[in-house]
């Protein structure tokens, strides 16, 4: 597996994905940043769960398997991470309901075409 991106990479990145779909402001900042310690968190864990062979049970000392704790953390993880992602409006589901930043100047082929549409 490649190396983790760094936090602030992603950060980074989500903050060009937000531009690039209109839906960025500076306020929204500090709920990148979460999101992103959170994405970064999910893929150091998945590495580790990875370079660890993919042990998804332990065993309690009843000589019982449960789920590895990894496995739940990575769950609870994919959970936090899509919730964050929707209110980002960095998924298909969110953008439905997105309005993205209309301040945008329109190119003049983007302009004829919202003519011919609407």
């Amino acid at each position: 597996m490649a190396d983790v991106p760094t936090k602030e990479t992603i950060k980074r990145r989500t903050i060009a994905d937000m531009k690039e779909l209109g839906v960025h402001k500076p306020q929204y900042n500090r709920v990148v940043d979460l999101y992103a310690e959170l994405v970064f968190q999910f893929l150091t864990l998945n590495k580790q769960f990875e370079e660890e062979g993919y042990q998804y049970e332990s065993y309690t000392a009843a000589g019982g398997a449960k789920k590895s704790p990894i496995v739940a953390t990575l769950e609870s993880l994919r959970k936090d991470i899509l919730a964050y992602s929707d209110r980002l409006c960095l998924n298909p589901q969110a953008m439905k309901t997105a309005k993205p930043d209309k301040g945008k100047k329109q190119s003049a082929l983007e302009a004829a075409m919202s003519s011919l549409n609407g």
